[in-house]
């Protein structure tokens, strides 16, 4: 961990049966440099165990990646499951190859924000983006 002042505990990880983890893990380092604390579930992640992750650490936030195309299938729910358990104000995140098939990027992020996620990114979004999006919806 770096020197930086501590800006927030993220829960981050790949959800579903998805192993590709190059992505995340390089949102990781960047976000870390940046002065979050980081708690990487790596890849393969069940809602459940992003929910208890969070809760046990109070984060934040959670960052979900997906990069094989089936968030439409793995995500909804999500937030319903966070509320459940009294995360009610935690910010989600999402990034990576959303679903199969072309749709309008607008089209997409007004889907997965209608099923509770606060951001929605594309493929190729930069770190940097999303940490100028976290300092912002912390404070």
């Amino acid at each position: 961990m770096n020197n930086k002042t501590l800006k927030g505990t993220l829960v981050t990880g790949v959800i579903g049966e998805d192993v590709h983890i190059v992505g995340i893990r390089i949102l990781e380092y960047a976000l870390g440099e940046a002065g979050f604390k980081i708690v990487s579930l790596g890849s393969q992640v069940s809602q459940k165990e992003f929910v208890e992750a969070a809760i046990e650490v109070n984060a934040d936030a959670i960052l979900v990646s997906s990069l094989s195309g089936h968030a439409e299938a793995l995500v909804p729910g999500l937030r319903d499951k966070c509320i459940e358990t009294g995360l009610n104000h935690i910010l989600l995140y999402l990034g990576g190859f959303l679903q199969i098939g072309e749709m309008p990027w607008v089209e997409t992020e007004e889907k997965f924000k209608a099923w509770g996620f606060n951001r929605v990114y594309p493929p190729g979004t930069s770190p940097s983006r999303v940490i100028a999006d976290l300092k912002d919806d912390l404070m």
